[in-house]
Protein backbone atom coordinates (compact mmCIF):
# COMPACT_ATOMS: atom_id res chain seq x y z
CA UNK A 1 0.00 0.00 0.00
CA UNK A 2 1.39 3.37 -1.20
CA UNK A 3 3.75 2.64 -3.87
CA UNK A 4 2.12 3.28 -6.28
CA UNK A 5 3.05 6.99 -7.13
CA UNK A 6 -0.78 8.06 -8.65
CA UNK A 7 -1.92 7.19 -5.45
CA UNK A 8 -1.10 9.01 -1.99
CA UNK A 9 -0.80 7.55 1.54
CA UNK A 10 -2.13 8.57 4.89
CA UNK A 11 -1.21 7.85 8.31
CA UNK A 12 -4.23 8.39 10.57
CA UNK A 13 -3.39 8.75 14.47
CA UNK A 14 -6.21 8.00 17.22
CA UNK A 15 -7.62 10.35 19.53
CA UNK A 16 -6.16 10.17 22.87
CA UNK A 17 -9.26 9.63 24.47
CA UNK A 18 -9.76 6.18 22.53
CA UNK A 19 -6.20 5.04 23.14
CA UNK A 20 -6.90 4.79 26.90
CA UNK A 21 -10.32 2.83 26.46
CA UNK A 22 -10.52 -0.81 27.80
CA UNK A 23 -9.41 -3.27 24.99
CA UNK A 24 -13.43 -4.31 24.19
CA UNK A 25 -14.04 -0.59 24.15
CA UNK A 26 -11.59 0.84 22.51
CA UNK A 27 -12.61 -2.23 19.38
CA UNK A 28 -15.37 -1.33 19.21
CA UNK A 29 -15.00 2.55 19.24
CA UNK A 30 -11.77 1.63 16.14
CA UNK A 31 -14.52 -0.42 14.78
CA UNK A 32 -16.61 2.42 14.56
CA UNK A 33 -14.40 4.96 13.33
CA UNK A 34 -13.30 2.60 10.49
CA UNK A 35 -16.27 2.80 9.37
CA UNK A 36 -16.75 6.72 9.51
CA UNK A 37 -13.22 6.94 7.59
CA UNK A 38 -14.90 4.74 5.30
CA UNK A 39 -17.90 6.79 4.60
CA UNK A 40 -15.43 9.84 4.42
CA UNK A 41 -13.29 8.59 1.33
CA UNK A 42 -16.63 7.61 -0.46
CA UNK A 43 -17.97 10.91 -0.28
CA UNK A 44 -15.12 12.52 -1.53
CA UNK A 45 -15.37 9.64 -4.83
CA UNK A 46 -12.52 7.36 -3.33
CA UNK A 47 -12.98 3.63 -2.79
CA UNK A 48 -12.06 2.93 0.90
CA UNK A 49 -8.56 1.52 1.40
CA UNK A 50 -7.73 1.34 4.58
CA UNK A 51 -6.10 -0.97 7.43
CA UNK A 52 -4.82 -0.42 10.70
CA UNK A 53 -1.20 -0.95 12.85
CA UNK A 54 -0.70 -0.70 16.31
CA UNK A 55 -2.13 2.80 17.27
CA UNK A 56 -1.97 3.83 13.62
CA UNK A 57 -4.76 3.70 10.81
CA UNK A 58 -3.41 3.91 7.33
CA UNK A 59 -5.25 4.98 4.10
CA UNK A 60 -4.84 5.20 0.82
CA UNK A 61 -6.24 7.47 -2.16
CA UNK A 62 -5.53 8.66 -5.61
CA UNK A 63 -2.99 11.39 -5.20
CA UNK A 64 -4.56 13.87 -7.49
CA UNK A 65 -7.61 14.03 -4.94
CA UNK A 66 -5.08 14.53 -1.82
CA UNK A 67 -6.51 17.87 -1.35
CA UNK A 68 -10.17 17.30 -0.25
CA UNK A 69 -9.64 13.84 0.45
CA UNK A 70 -7.34 15.00 3.83
CA UNK A 71 -9.45 17.46 4.65
CA UNK A 72 -11.87 15.22 4.41
CA UNK A 73 -10.28 12.62 6.44
CA UNK A 74 -9.45 15.27 9.16
CA UNK A 75 -12.80 16.10 10.04
CA UNK A 76 -13.78 12.58 10.92
CA UNK A 77 -14.26 12.48 14.63
CA UNK A 78 -11.27 10.42 16.73
CA UNK A 79 -8.44 11.38 14.78
CA UNK A 80 -5.68 13.44 16.52
CA UNK A 81 -4.04 13.96 13.24
CA UNK A 82 -3.05 12.82 10.35
CA UNK A 83 0.00 13.13 7.58
CA UNK A 84 0.65 12.39 3.90
CA UNK A 85 3.62 10.02 4.42
CA UNK A 86 6.05 8.55 2.04
CA UNK A 87 6.57 4.46 3.27
CA UNK A 88 10.30 2.85 2.73
CA UNK A 89 10.65 -0.98 3.60
CA UNK A 90 14.00 -1.08 5.60
CA UNK A 91 15.75 -3.21 7.58
CA UNK A 92 18.30 -1.22 8.93
CA UNK A 93 19.74 2.46 10.18
CA UNK A 94 21.75 2.67 7.40
CA UNK A 95 18.68 2.36 5.73
CA UNK A 96 16.01 4.58 7.20
CA UNK A 97 19.07 7.24 6.50
CA UNK A 98 19.43 6.87 2.84
CA UNK A 99 15.69 6.84 2.29
CA UNK A 100 15.74 10.32 4.58
CA UNK A 101 18.65 11.80 2.60
CA UNK A 102 16.46 10.81 -0.95
CA UNK A 103 13.15 11.98 0.34
CA UNK A 104 14.37 15.58 1.84
CA UNK A 105 17.68 16.22 0.41
CA UNK A 106 15.71 19.46 -2.01
CA UNK A 107 13.73 20.20 1.12
CA UNK A 108 15.99 21.06 3.31
CA UNK A 109 18.24 22.92 0.93
CA UNK A 110 19.95 26.06 2.29
CA UNK A 111 17.48 25.88 4.89
CA UNK A 112 17.01 25.12 8.72
CA UNK A 113 15.89 22.11 9.34
CA UNK A 114 15.30 19.22 12.48
CA UNK A 115 14.68 15.68 12.94
CA UNK A 116 11.96 13.94 14.40
CA UNK A 117 11.66 10.70 15.09
CA UNK A 118 9.37 8.35 16.63
CA UNK A 119 9.19 4.65 17.23
CA UNK A 120 5.95 2.84 17.47
CA UNK A 121 5.39 -1.44 18.43
CA UNK A 122 7.82 -3.89 18.18
CA UNK A 123 12.29 -2.65 18.19
CA UNK A 124 13.04 -6.67 16.91
CA UNK A 125 13.24 -5.77 12.66
CA UNK A 126 14.79 -2.61 13.20
CA UNK A 127 16.28 -2.33 16.76
CA UNK A 128 17.63 1.10 16.35
CA UNK A 129 16.67 3.91 18.43
CA UNK A 130 14.80 7.05 17.83
CA UNK A 131 17.64 9.25 19.12
CA UNK A 132 20.20 6.97 16.78
CA UNK A 133 17.92 8.40 13.80
CA UNK A 134 17.69 12.00 14.63
CA UNK A 135 21.16 12.12 14.92
CA UNK A 136 22.36 10.12 12.31
CA UNK A 137 19.73 11.70 9.47
CA UNK A 138 20.44 14.86 10.67
CA UNK A 139 24.00 14.44 10.28
CA UNK A 140 23.25 13.06 6.34
CA UNK A 141 21.37 16.15 6.07
CA UNK A 142 23.68 18.96 7.33
CA UNK A 143 25.79 19.18 4.74
CA UNK A 144 23.15 20.70 2.56
CA UNK A 145 21.22 22.29 5.42
CA UNK A 146 21.74 26.10 6.41
CA UNK A 147 21.93 24.56 10.23
CA UNK A 148 20.03 22.28 12.39
CA UNK A 149 17.75 23.94 14.05
CA UNK A 150 15.07 22.55 16.93
CA UNK A 151 13.37 25.06 18.03
CA UNK A 152 12.26 26.89 15.14
CA UNK A 153 12.80 24.69 12.19
CA UNK A 154 12.08 25.90 8.66
CA UNK A 155 11.69 22.35 8.09
CA UNK A 156 10.93 19.34 9.99
CA UNK A 157 11.32 15.85 8.57
CA UNK A 158 9.19 13.29 10.75
CA UNK A 159 10.11 9.63 10.87
CA UNK A 160 7.59 7.09 12.29
CA UNK A 161 9.26 3.70 12.49
CA UNK A 162 6.99 0.50 12.58
CA UNK A 163 7.82 -2.96 12.28
CA UNK A 164 9.52 -3.89 8.81
CA UNK A 165 8.34 0.11 7.77
CA UNK A 166 9.31 3.39 8.02
CA UNK A 167 6.97 6.89 7.16
CA UNK A 168 8.87 9.85 5.95
CA UNK A 169 6.72 13.16 6.14
CA UNK A 170 7.09 16.96 6.57
CA UNK A 171 3.89 17.93 8.70
CA UNK A 172 0.94 16.88 10.56
CA UNK A 173 -2.63 17.49 9.87
CA UNK A 174 -4.61 18.74 12.81
CA UNK A 175 -7.50 15.95 13.41
CA UNK A 176 -10.43 17.66 14.95
CA UNK A 177 -10.27 14.35 17.77
CA UNK A 178 -12.97 13.67 20.19
CA UNK A 179 -14.55 10.34 19.81
CA UNK A 180 -16.17 8.88 16.83
CA UNK A 181 -19.39 9.66 15.85
CA UNK A 182 -22.38 6.86 16.93
CA UNK A 183 -20.38 5.58 19.64
CA UNK A 184 -22.50 7.96 22.12
CA UNK A 185 -25.80 7.22 21.88
CA UNK A 186 -28.40 9.40 19.92
CA UNK A 187 -30.01 12.64 20.55
CA UNK A 188 -32.14 15.46 18.38
CA UNK A 189 -31.10 18.63 18.01
CA UNK A 190 -32.78 21.89 18.10
CA UNK A 191 -31.80 23.68 15.21
CA UNK A 192 -32.99 27.62 14.40
CA UNK A 193 -30.02 28.30 11.50
CA UNK A 194 -28.65 30.89 13.90
CA UNK A 195 -25.12 30.68 15.20
CA UNK A 196 -25.84 28.63 18.65
CA UNK A 197 -27.54 25.61 17.59
CA UNK A 198 -25.31 24.98 14.62
CA UNK A 199 -22.25 25.10 17.31
CA UNK A 200 -24.03 23.38 20.08
CA UNK A 201 -24.98 20.52 17.48
CA UNK A 202 -21.05 19.74 16.38
CA UNK A 203 -20.21 19.70 19.89
CA UNK A 204 -22.42 17.26 20.64
CA UNK A 205 -21.50 15.07 17.33
CA UNK A 206 -17.48 15.78 18.77
CA UNK A 207 -18.48 13.58 21.63
CA UNK A 208 -19.84 10.92 19.35
CA UNK A 209 -23.37 11.51 19.44
CA UNK A 210 -25.57 10.69 16.52
CA UNK A 211 -28.11 13.39 15.62
CA UNK A 212 -31.49 14.04 13.71
CA UNK A 213 -32.66 18.05 13.97
CA UNK A 214 -35.76 19.56 14.54
CA UNK A 215 -36.47 22.76 12.99
CA UNK A 216 -39.42 25.05 14.76
CA UNK A 217 -40.38 26.99 11.52
CA UNK A 218 -41.28 30.66 12.47
CA UNK A 219 -40.52 32.02 9.14
CA UNK A 220 -41.92 30.41 6.81
CA UNK A 221 -39.86 28.90 3.85
CA UNK A 222 -37.11 30.77 3.39
CA UNK A 223 -36.29 30.58 7.11
CA UNK A 224 -37.10 26.97 6.33
CA UNK A 225 -34.20 26.81 3.46
CA UNK A 226 -31.41 28.82 4.92
CA UNK A 227 -32.01 26.38 7.72
CA UNK A 228 -32.03 23.24 6.08
CA UNK A 229 -28.39 25.05 4.44
CA UNK A 230 -27.04 24.91 7.69
CA UNK A 231 -27.76 21.23 8.47
CA UNK A 232 -26.80 20.01 5.23
CA UNK A 233 -23.19 21.44 5.48
CA UNK A 234 -23.35 20.00 9.53
CA UNK A 235 -24.15 17.00 7.89
CA UNK A 236 -21.89 16.64 4.68
CA UNK A 237 -18.90 17.92 6.37
CA UNK A 238 -19.15 16.24 9.76
CA UNK A 239 -21.70 13.42 9.65
CA UNK A 240 -19.57 10.71 8.15
CA UNK A 241 -20.84 7.30 9.14
CA UNK A 242 -24.41 8.89 9.94
CA UNK A 243 -27.47 10.04 7.84
CA UNK A 244 -29.12 12.44 10.01
CA UNK A 245 -32.69 13.97 8.81
CA UNK A 246 -34.30 17.42 9.66
CA UNK A 247 -37.95 17.43 10.97
CA UNK A 248 -39.05 20.79 9.91
CA UNK A 249 -41.81 21.75 12.14
CA UNK A 250 -44.38 24.69 10.99
CA UNK A 251 -44.84 26.27 14.53
CA UNK A 252 -46.98 29.64 13.26
CA UNK A 253 -50.39 28.03 14.62
CA UNK A 254 -48.71 27.51 17.61
CA UNK A 255 -47.06 31.02 17.62
CA UNK A 256 -50.46 32.51 16.91
CA UNK A 257 -52.20 30.28 20.02
CA UNK A 258 -49.68 31.72 22.64
CA UNK A 259 -49.77 35.48 21.13
CA UNK A 260 -53.71 34.87 21.33
CA UNK A 261 -54.00 33.73 24.97
CA UNK A 262 -50.63 33.98 27.07
CA UNK A 263 -49.30 37.04 29.25
CA UNK A 264 -46.63 38.53 26.67
CA UNK A 265 -43.42 38.85 29.27
CA UNK A 266 -44.01 34.83 29.20
CA UNK A 267 -43.82 34.05 25.49
CA UNK A 268 -39.94 33.09 25.58
CA UNK A 269 -39.89 30.52 27.66
CA UNK A 270 -43.48 29.39 26.81
CA UNK A 271 -42.61 28.97 23.14
CA UNK A 272 -39.37 27.25 24.18
CA UNK A 273 -41.35 25.06 26.23
CA UNK A 274 -43.65 24.05 23.15
CA UNK A 275 -40.69 23.61 21.18
CA UNK A 276 -39.32 20.92 23.48
CA UNK A 277 -42.24 18.84 23.52
CA UNK A 278 -41.97 18.86 19.99
CA UNK A 279 -38.98 17.72 19.88
CA UNK A 280 -39.84 15.31 22.67
CA UNK A 281 -42.73 13.59 20.89
CA UNK A 282 -40.33 13.24 17.53
CA UNK A 283 -37.60 12.04 19.77
CA UNK A 284 -40.06 8.95 20.66
CA UNK A 285 -40.13 7.95 16.79
CA UNK A 286 -36.06 8.26 16.68
CA UNK A 287 -35.19 6.29 19.68
CA UNK A 288 -32.98 9.27 20.83
CA UNK A 289 -31.77 9.69 24.50
CA UNK A 290 -31.58 13.37 24.67
CA UNK A 291 -32.38 17.01 23.21
CA UNK A 292 -30.05 19.29 22.46
CA UNK A 293 -29.99 23.09 22.42
CA UNK A 294 -27.42 26.00 21.44
CA UNK A 295 -28.90 27.81 24.99
CA UNK A 296 -26.24 29.86 26.99
CA UNK A 297 -26.62 31.24 30.18
CA UNK A 298 -27.74 34.70 30.31
CA UNK A 299 -26.91 35.23 27.07
CA UNK A 300 -30.64 36.71 26.30
CA UNK A 301 -33.61 37.09 28.86
CA UNK A 302 -35.12 33.73 28.60
CA UNK A 303 -31.72 32.26 29.16
CA UNK A 304 -31.65 32.86 32.69
CA UNK A 305 -30.94 30.28 35.29
CA UNK A 306 -34.74 30.24 36.40
CA UNK A 307 -35.78 30.29 32.88
CA UNK A 308 -33.68 27.62 31.62
CA UNK A 309 -35.22 25.37 34.70
CA UNK A 310 -38.60 25.85 33.63
CA UNK A 311 -37.77 25.62 30.13
CA UNK A 312 -35.94 21.99 31.02
CA UNK A 313 -39.08 21.14 33.02
CA UNK A 314 -41.26 20.63 30.17
CA UNK A 315 -38.83 17.76 28.57
CA UNK A 316 -39.52 13.81 29.32
CA UNK A 317 -35.73 13.95 28.10
CA UNK A 318 -32.15 15.49 29.44
CA UNK A 319 -31.65 18.53 27.57
CA UNK A 320 -28.22 18.66 26.88
CA UNK A 321 -26.27 22.59 26.78
CA UNK A 322 -22.70 22.28 25.50
CA UNK A 323 -22.70 26.15 25.02
CA UNK A 324 -24.02 26.73 28.35
CA UNK A 325 -21.19 28.52 29.87
CA UNK A 326 -19.41 29.61 26.20
CA UNK A 327 -19.16 33.64 25.57
CA UNK A 328 -20.71 34.81 22.01
CA UNK A 329 -17.08 35.15 20.63
CA UNK A 330 -16.35 31.99 21.45
CA UNK A 331 -19.22 30.69 19.88
CA UNK A 332 -18.66 32.64 17.05
CA UNK A 333 -15.01 31.06 16.89
CA UNK A 334 -16.27 27.95 16.55
CA UNK A 335 -18.63 28.41 14.02
CA UNK A 336 -16.10 29.83 11.94
CA UNK A 337 -13.64 26.84 12.33
CA UNK A 338 -16.42 24.64 11.41
CA UNK A 339 -17.93 26.20 8.49
CA UNK A 340 -21.31 27.39 9.67
CA UNK A 341 -20.60 31.10 10.34
CA UNK A 342 -21.34 32.60 7.14
CA UNK A 343 -24.27 30.39 6.47
CA UNK A 344 -25.57 31.26 10.16
CA UNK A 345 -24.76 34.87 9.56
CA UNK A 346 -27.36 34.99 6.57
CA UNK A 347 -29.96 32.90 8.73
CA UNK A 348 -29.89 34.74 12.23
CA UNK A 349 -31.91 34.18 14.75
CA UNK A 350 -35.54 34.60 13.95
CA UNK A 351 -38.91 35.19 16.22
CA UNK A 352 -41.91 37.07 15.87
CA UNK A 353 -42.34 36.75 19.81
CA UNK A 354 -40.71 39.64 21.37
CA UNK A 355 -41.66 41.11 24.53
CA UNK A 356 -40.49 44.58 25.72
CA UNK A 357 -40.43 43.24 29.57
CA UNK A 358 -39.65 39.45 29.02
CA UNK A 359 -39.98 37.53 32.57
CA UNK A 360 -36.18 36.71 33.55
CA UNK A 361 -37.37 34.65 36.32
CA UNK A 362 -40.44 32.79 36.08
CA UNK A 363 -41.83 30.44 37.95
CA UNK A 364 -43.01 27.58 36.79
CA UNK A 365 -46.66 27.70 38.62
CA UNK A 366 -46.97 30.61 36.32
CA UNK A 367 -45.88 29.12 33.31
CA UNK A 368 -48.61 26.21 34.17
CA UNK A 369 -51.15 28.63 34.67
CA UNK A 370 -50.46 30.36 31.17
CA UNK A 371 -50.30 26.72 29.59
CA UNK A 372 -53.38 25.58 30.80
CA UNK A 373 -55.35 28.10 28.34
CA UNK A 374 -53.59 26.41 25.50
CA UNK A 375 -54.88 23.91 22.30
CA UNK A 376 -52.86 20.82 23.86
CA UNK A 377 -53.57 19.49 20.05
CA UNK A 378 -52.00 21.71 18.31
CA UNK A 379 -48.88 20.15 19.08
CA UNK A 380 -50.15 16.54 17.70
CA UNK A 381 -51.55 18.62 14.82
CA UNK A 382 -47.53 20.17 14.10
CA UNK A 383 -45.79 16.70 14.24
CA UNK A 384 -48.10 14.96 12.38
CA UNK A 385 -47.85 17.36 9.31
CA UNK A 386 -44.23 18.27 9.74
CA UNK A 387 -41.85 17.51 6.76
CA UNK A 388 -38.93 15.61 6.76
CA UNK A 389 -35.50 16.06 4.93
CA UNK A 390 -32.65 13.07 4.05
CA UNK A 391 -29.70 15.53 4.31
CA UNK A 392 -27.24 13.83 2.84
CA UNK A 393 -29.47 13.77 -0.26
CA UNK A 394 -30.63 17.17 -0.05
CA UNK A 395 -30.19 19.21 -3.19
CA UNK A 396 -29.24 22.73 -2.29
CA UNK A 397 -29.04 24.00 -5.24
CA UNK A 398 -32.45 24.11 -6.33
CA UNK A 399 -33.46 26.45 -3.21
CA UNK A 400 -34.32 30.02 -3.99
CA UNK A 401 -37.32 31.79 -4.38
CA UNK A 402 -36.42 33.99 -7.49
CA UNK A 403 -40.15 35.09 -7.75
CA UNK A 404 -39.95 36.70 -3.66
CA UNK A 405 -36.68 37.99 -4.29
CA UNK A 406 -35.29 41.17 -6.09
CA UNK A 407 -31.69 43.16 -5.52
CA UNK A 408 -32.61 46.36 -6.78
CA UNK A 409 -35.88 48.31 -6.19
CA UNK A 410 -37.54 48.60 -9.42
CA UNK A 411 -39.23 52.33 -10.46
CA UNK A 412 -42.79 53.10 -8.66
CA UNK A 413 -42.48 50.47 -5.56
CA UNK A 414 -43.50 51.08 -2.26
CA UNK A 415 -40.83 50.26 -0.17
CA UNK A 416 -40.79 49.44 3.76
CA UNK A 417 -37.77 49.40 6.11
CA UNK A 418 -38.47 46.77 8.98
CA UNK A 419 -35.89 47.15 10.62
CA UNK A 420 -35.80 49.25 14.02
CA UNK A 421 -36.30 52.80 14.67
CA UNK A 422 -33.03 53.33 15.40
CA UNK A 423 -31.56 51.07 12.43
CA UNK A 424 -33.84 53.49 10.26
CA UNK A 425 -32.57 56.43 11.70
CA UNK A 426 -28.97 55.99 11.22
CA UNK A 427 -29.52 54.76 7.40
CA UNK A 428 -32.22 54.25 4.70
CA UNK A 429 -33.57 54.07 1.77
CA UNK A 430 -34.74 57.34 0.28
CA UNK A 431 -38.66 57.83 0.54
CA UNK A 432 -38.82 54.33 2.46
CA UNK A 433 -41.81 54.06 4.83
CA UNK A 434 -40.15 53.23 7.97
CA UNK A 435 -43.00 49.65 9.91
CA UNK A 436 -41.14 47.84 12.30
CA UNK A 437 -41.30 44.03 11.63
CA UNK A 438 -43.74 43.09 14.14
CA UNK A 439 -45.97 45.90 13.84
CA UNK A 440 -46.00 44.91 10.17
CA UNK A 441 -46.96 41.20 11.08
CA UNK A 442 -50.34 42.47 11.91
CA UNK A 443 -51.17 45.55 9.63
CA UNK A 444 -50.25 43.90 6.48
CA UNK A 445 -53.93 42.85 5.83
CA UNK A 446 -55.03 46.58 5.52
CA UNK A 447 -52.40 47.78 2.62
CA UNK A 448 -53.70 48.54 -0.44
CA UNK A 449 -53.54 46.07 -2.68
CA UNK A 450 -53.20 48.65 -5.81
CA UNK A 451 -49.36 49.25 -4.94
CA UNK A 452 -46.09 46.65 -5.82
CA UNK A 453 -44.59 46.75 -2.53
CA UNK A 454 -40.72 46.36 -1.87
CA UNK A 455 -39.97 45.17 1.69
CA UNK A 456 -36.00 44.64 2.95
CA UNK A 457 -34.57 44.35 6.60
CA UNK A 458 -31.14 43.30 8.38
CA UNK A 459 -30.62 40.08 6.62
CA UNK A 460 -33.34 39.16 4.28
CA UNK A 461 -34.70 36.74 6.46
CA UNK A 462 -37.97 39.04 8.12
CA UNK A 463 -38.48 40.48 4.68
CA UNK A 464 -38.48 37.30 2.79
CA UNK A 465 -41.41 35.75 5.19
CA UNK A 466 -43.75 38.60 5.16
CA UNK A 467 -43.36 39.16 0.82
CA UNK A 468 -44.34 35.42 1.50
CA UNK A 469 -47.16 36.29 3.73
CA UNK A 470 -48.51 39.42 1.64
CA UNK A 471 -48.77 36.83 -1.24
CA UNK A 472 -50.55 34.66 0.31
CA UNK A 473 -53.20 37.63 1.10
CA UNK A 474 -52.96 38.77 -3.13
CA UNK A 475 -50.65 41.61 -2.51
CA UNK A 476 -47.87 42.61 -5.13
CA UNK A 477 -44.83 41.75 -2.82
CA UNK A 478 -41.20 41.66 -3.45
CA UNK A 479 -38.35 41.32 -0.80
CA UNK A 480 -34.52 42.38 -1.23
CA UNK A 481 -32.40 39.61 -1.45
CA UNK A 482 -29.34 40.25 1.85
CA UNK A 483 -31.14 42.97 2.82
CA UNK A 484 -29.60 46.15 4.23
CA UNK A 485 -26.17 44.94 3.51
CA UNK A 486 -27.60 44.84 -0.37
CA UNK A 487 -28.88 48.16 -0.70
CA UNK A 488 -25.58 49.32 0.90
CA UNK A 489 -23.56 48.54 -1.37
CA UNK A 490 -25.63 49.07 -4.16
CA UNK A 491 -25.74 52.81 -3.07
CA UNK A 492 -21.86 52.88 -2.17
CA UNK A 493 -20.33 55.18 -4.43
Amino acid sequence: MGDDPTTQLALLRLGGEITIKAPATRRQFVNRLLRNLGDALLSEGAAPSIRRSHDRIFVEFPALDAGPISGALSRVFGLQSLSLVERRDVTSLDEIVGAGVELFRDAVRGRRFAVRARRVGNRQRIPSHSGDVERQLGAALLPLAARVDLDHPEVTVHVEILEGEVYFFPSRISGTGGMPLGTGGRALALLSGGFDSAVAAWQMQKRGVGLDYVFCNLGGRTHEQGVLRVAKLLADRWSYGERPRLHAVDFEPISAELKKHTTMRYWQVLLKRQMLRVADRIGDERDVVALVTGEAVAQVSSQTLQNLAVISAASARPVLRPLVGFNKDEIIALAERIGTFELSKVVGEYCAMVSSKPATAASEAAILEEEAKLDASLLDAAVASRSVHDLRKLDTEAFGFPDLEVTEIPEGATVIDLRSKNEFASWHVEDALHLEFSKALHAFPSFDASQHYVLYCEIGLKSAHLAELMREHDLDAHHIRGGIRTLRKAAAP
